[in-house]
């Protein structure tokens, strides 16, 4: 049987750099390579963030039956600072997340869950040292592992290192457990 189909893939992967790895077919690549379209990350496009709160808190609001009608301007210039490395997909589950625990007419966006240190610009905006932002991350993933540094859910594995390695740059950026007092 004869069928007339088009495929429409996504990847945020270089996929010239996987051919040239052999990590990716070339004969794949250029038979979906036919109408390429680069869409840039949500980080690069601010002005998209408020429509697209807008346009998911419309849609989970219908589909959770939810009367949910206003975003406080605070929440939307917070959302605005990240720096969304899960892209549309990250802020698309925050909102839904925020229909679900809304009680009220007012969005109840869960920030807290921006503030892991992944996404939220420290204050210094995108003018932040890689030093900075090393020692941000790395701090935000020892508070979020209590301060345990080795074993399966210790800082060193979420961070994709050793716990040698991890002790070693702590002691470099000046990262100290804080004192119980």
């Amino acid at each position: 049987m004869r069928t007339d189909a088009r495929v429409v893939t996504a990847t945020n992967v270089d996929l010239q750099a996987m051919i040239d790895a052999k990590r990716f077919r070339a004969d794949l690549y250029y038979r979906l390579n036919v109408f390429p379209i680069q869409v840039p990350p949500l980080r690069d496009r601010p002005e998209d963030i408020a429509p697209l709160v807008r346009h998911f808190a419309r849609h989970y609001n219908l589909r959770m039956d939810r009367r949910v009608r206003k975003v406080p301007c605070a929440t939307v210039e917070a959302l605005i600072r990240h720096s969304w490395p899960g892209n549309i997909r990250e802020l698309q589950n925050l909102i839904e997340r925020a229909v679900i625990r809304s009680t009220g007419e007012y969005l109840d966006v869960p920030l807290d869950a921006l503030d892991d240190g992944i996404g939220v610009s420290g204050g210094t905006g995108s003018n932040r040292t890689l030093e900075e932002a090393e020692r941000a991350h790395i701090l935000a993933t020892l508070k979020g592992t209590k301060w345990v540094l080795a074993g399966p859910r210790g800082a060193a594995v979420r961070l994709g290192i050793n716990r040698s390695t991890l002790q070693f740059r702590m002691k470099k950026l000046g990262i100290e457990r804080p004192t119980v007092s």
